[in-house]
């Protein structure tokens, strides 16, 4: 099945460090395409980081509404997706819930503190790590409704195009695919409004992300 993602690659000098990407999917964009541009560069890891698998900051203050940018961390990409209020209020509609797989996130796929309606610390961003629970692809993001060509009823959300398991906006995996569960959300919080800190827990918790069901 062809990758509808349009995708700009850009050789990054070997002096510089390991790039990772900004991939933005706006709710409403025109038609199904997600857009991927270079990561700016704050939100690049040092190499001391990447190494000891510690925890990585990424400010938050460049994502729009309704976009997603992909950072690499523990040499696994993880989606951030800033969820306007009209995406927000689709994930409790009755009509979702009887489409997903686990709606209440009773599968062990996030931290006890993301085990809620919008799988997330603050409903406004989910961060999730973007590898498909059934064979490792990575999923595409479709964000507006109707935006996944060939689907009529497609919410929004996230399409793996090895082979045909999709997720709702909050990572949620859909009934009749092939993937099992949901899209895992790793540790993390927020040491200030505009920062996401990935790999981390809040005070007090001790969610280990090799706790998780199935990545």
């Amino acid at each position: 099945m062809a990758d509808a993602t349009i995708t700009d690659h850009h050789a990054v000098p070997p002096s510089r460090r390991d790039m990772l990407y900004l991939a933005t999917g706006a709710v409403a964009a025109v038609g199904a395409a997600a857009t991927v541009w270079p990561l700016i560069d704050q939100m690049n890891p040092d190499a001391e980081t990447i190494a000891r698998g510690g925890p990585l900051d990424v400010d938050l203050t460049p994502i729009q509404p309704g976009q997603q940018i992909v950072v690499k961390w523990q040499e696994h990409p993880v989606f951030i997706v800033r969820r306007p209020p009209e995406a927000l209020k689709t994930l409790r509609e009755p009509q979702l819930l009887a489409r997903l797989r686990d709606p209440d996130s009773k599968a062990m796929q996030q931290p006890p503190y993301a085990a809620n309606w919008s799988r997330s610390l603050e409903p406004e961003y989910l961060v999730l790590v973007g590898v498909c629970t059934h064979l490792g692809c990575i999923p595409n993001f479709f964000p507006k409704a109707g935006s996944l060509p060939g689907v009529t009823d497609w919410p929004g959300g996230w399409f793996c195009p090895c082979h045909g398991s999709k997720y709702d906006l909050a990572g949620r995996v859909f009934e009749g695919v092939p993937a099992p569960y949901n899209l895992p959300v790793p540790p993390y919080h927020f040491p200030n409004p505009k920062t996401l800190r990935i790999g981390e827990n809040p005070t007090g918790q001790t969610f280990s992300f090799g706790d998780v069901t199935q990545l």
